[in-house]
């Protein structure tokens, strides 16, 4: 009896097959069913932010009245039965550095503008942009805020928001959230203080230096706007502080 051997062909379109078959499988594994190069998870989390802002916008309307009414009941109790002097101005001065009254004075607005996406380079031997190159950061807004606190600033508020003590500027790409909601460029940052200290701090900063090379560079747009009077509402949100807590 003569025993066949396979031919090496004959292996080769087995082994293709088998491996063939052991990737479906894996596909199937980790996809769990789904299309896996579909964009949909991606679009669903873009859904969902938009969403949560919507909500956190109508809450922030919601506490905003809230707050109306309890000014008002406070107003009321303060005719009915006076508080003392000094205990009402130390409430005052909290409720201001806490940022929930309004605050009217002198200031500047710091506006910060996305290059055109068909910039080219503005100055000899720069090179040729990025596409990261021509878009505000995360870091370019915290160095315009951090520069404004630094200049003796009253009180600050990005874009229509007033910012506190729990606030944070937050880039994803190019969209700026913050207290959950969603912004996009251009950026106004807006403080109250002394215009020629806030000036100087913004002068004296060596993150807002290099930003302004790249606006030199590639014509990110960098704007600073004098104020006589300029009034930064109250913030409206909530106020309560939130900790993690270990699992029991």
């Amino acid at each position: 009896m003569r025993i066949r051997r396979p031919r090496p062909a004959r292996l080769g379109t087995t082994a293709v097959f088998a491996l063939a078959g052991l990737i479906f499988w894996l596909s199937f594994t980790v996809s769990g069913g789904n299309n896996i190069r579909t964009d949909d998870s991606l679009l669903h989390m873009s859904d969902l932010i938009r969403e949560r802002a919507r909500q956190n916008e109508s809450l922030e309307s919601a506490t905003a009245a809230l707050r109306e009414d309890i000014a008002g009941l406070t107003a009321e109790s303060e005719r009915e039965e006076p508080a003392a002097p000094d205990r009402r101005r130390d409430l005052e001065q909290l409720t201001g550095a806490a940022g929930l009254a309004d605050l009217t004075g002198g200031g500047l607005t710091v506006t910060l503008t996305d290059a055109p996406p068909d910039a080219v380079p503005l100055l000899p031997d720069v090179p040729e942009p990025s596409p990261n190159d021509l878009v505000i950061h995360q870091q370019d807004l915290q160095a315009v805020v951090n520069a404004l606190w630094a200049g003796g600033a009253s009180g600050v508020q990005v874009m229509d928001q007033r910012l506190v003590s729990t606030s944070a500027v937050r880039c994803v790409g190019n969209t700026l959230i913050l207290q959950g909601r969603l912004y996009s460029p251009p950026y106004t940052v807006t403080a109250v203080g002394d215009r020629d200290r806030l000036r100087a701090a913004l002068d004296a900063s060596p993150e807002i230096a290099n930003y302004r090379q790249y606006v030199r560079a590639y014509g990110l747009g960098w704007q600073v706007d004098a104020h006589e009077s300029v009034t930064l509402p109250a913030y409206g949100g909530s106020v309560a502080l939130r900790h993690a807590r270990p699992v029991e």
